[in-house]
């Protein structure tokens, strides 16, 4: 009997790199990133952020806008507190 060929037969034959599923698994994470990425990009020049108004980043306005808001805000706190009392609020006319 021949050892060469013995050895030769139990020697298995090394399979390419893309054969192997853990190799794809790890392949696919930053594959998954990279479309995130862009899908993320797209939303981002498609659908800009409004820009905000430098009125409400001005301290001195907020106090008019709070005035203008509590105005706005009267009839709900009125409805709010008869509701809670069942007190009817006297007109101020």
């Amino acid at each position: 009997m021949n050892t060469n060929t013995l050895t030769h037969s139990n020697v298995s034959q090394a399979k390419p790199w893309w054969s192997f599923g853990m190799v794809w698994m790890i392949i696919a994470g930053p594959a998954v990133v990279v479309v995130a990425a862009f899908a993320t990009l797209y939303l981002a020049i498609t659908i800009p952020d409004p820009v905000l108004p430098t009125e409400a980043l001005n301290p001195r306005n907020a106090i008019e806008n709070q005035e203008k808001l509590d105005a706005a805000m009267a009839p709900a706190l009125q409805a709010r507190n008869h509701a809670a009392t069942g007190v009817v609020p006297a007109s101020k006319k």
